[in-house]
């Protein structure tokens, strides 16, 4: 759990990195409505800085929800603490839930696998965590 965890934290540094410095508006999504980002970004100078703004603060709620979930992850999960164990799943899945929808419903060209791919990959090795520290939850909690 800690290791996603900290997944989620590289991905939030990563995506606050190309926010400043990539040449795409995120990891995998290279134009909108076909335009690239220096050219949305030439026309649109007020929704370029909006953009840019709501993308540094995904970044942030990213790099801050992976830290918080590996602290209760290293320090609470490991110590078999369900109060921990609920909330270091319960945090992830609602930012899961609330994100991962849109990005089916073809509002903008997005690159599924390089978007989504580093996020599924943090996700299915939390699951492996979580199912892994759950018999120890059960345990100590009866």
């Amino acid at each position: 759990m800690t290791l996603a965890a900290l997944g989620f934290v590289a991905y939030g540094v990563l995506y606050l990195y190309l926010n400043f410095y990539g040449d795409s508006f995120e990891l995998g999504v290279a134009t909108l409505d076909g335009m690239t980002k220096a050219e949305f970004f030439a026309a649109n100078p007020a929704a370029a800085g909006y953009m840019t703004h709501i993308n540094s603060a995904i970044a942030g709620f990213l790099i801050s929800t992976g830290i918080a979930v590996a602290a209760l992850s290293w320090y609470g999960v490991r110590r078999a603490e369900m109060w921990a164990f609920v909330t270091a799943v319960v945090a992830p899945v609602l930012a899961l839930a609330a994100a991962v929808p849109l990005h089916y419903l073809g509002h903008f060209e997005v690159n599924i696998t390089t978007h989504l791919g580093p996020i599924y990959l943090a996700t299915v090795i939390f699951v492996i965590g979580a199912l892994i520290a759950l018999p120890a939850m059960i345990a100590k909690n009866k």
